[in-house]
């Protein structure tokens, strides 16, 4: 499994955290920054990690802002993203097997190191589940082209 990484400098504590337990666990991933808690634009760091996510670069994406809300909103606006934030390990592993999310998003200021590794590992140890899951989830996606 090859991720994507990317955070704004209110979430560059926790993207810390998650990049060295990335390295530690031997998970391939590319890093789109920020590397310090000098200011930048959310936006443009979601755009970079949701087009590679989407891309087909990296199987899956993780954003991280203040409060994961701003990062999500713009990382959904690339076709085929479904960026969730998530606060917890329940919501990590259901949105993974019921929604097929594909960036997972969290808030520096909302969620702290520990939590954030256990919702990562559920996040990317889950699959989608399909089944009655890919009529909703291709309703989704016929919403996203424009279909409905």
């Amino acid at each position: 499994m090859k991720l994507a990484i990317g955070c704004d400098h209110g979430g560059f504590a926790l993207a810390e955290a998650l990049r060295a337990h990335m390295r530690d666990r031997g998970i391939e991933y590319l890093d789109f920054g920020t590397h310090s808690t000098d200011s930048v634009d959310y936006p443009l760091i979601a755009l970079k990690v949701a087009r590679a996510v989407s891309g087909g670069e990296a199987d899956l994406g993780v954003l991280i802002c203040s409060t994961g809300i701003g990062i999500s909103i713009a990382a959904n606006k690339v076709k085929g993203i479904r960026a969730a934030v998530v606060t917890n390990e329940l919501c990590a592993g259901l949105t993974r097997s019921d929604n097929d999310s594909n960036i997972l998003c969290m808030g520096g200021k909302v969620v702290d190191e520990e939590t954030a590794v256990k919702i990562f590992d559920k996040f990317t140890g889950t699959k989608f589940e399909g089944g009655r899951h890919a009529r909703r989830v291709g309703q989704v996606m016929d919403i996203e082209a424009g279909r409905l």
